[in-house]
């Protein structure tokens, strides 16, 4: 599964093949949840508070970024790396 981004211990990944809705995997320690792009609602899993307040505001600076990299990922190509949060 590529890692598309890293920030603040926050890892963002996507898994070549995956299905709709449109979303990421925001892994913290142990802990992943798996994140819609459109709606930035938590589909399954959980993360800290703060952790998911970052990983939304990051996930609204680069929105159409992560529908570009979902696509490409769900596609079995490599998705582009995406900037993180300064």
């Amino acid at each position: 599964m590529p890692e598309i981004c890293r920030f603040y211990g926050i890892v963002i990944q996507l898994y070549y093949g995956d299905h709709p809705p449109a979303h990421f995997h925001a892994v913290y320690g142990e802990r992943v949840a798996k994140i819609a792009i459109d709606t930035l609602q938590v589909i399954e899993g959980s993360i800290p508070e703060r952790a998911l307040r970052l990983v939304r505001e990051w996930a609204q600076l680069h929105h159409q970024e992560l529908r570009e990299a979902f696509e490409f990922a769900s596609n079995f190509q490599r998705p582009a790396k995406i900037e993180p949060l300064p």
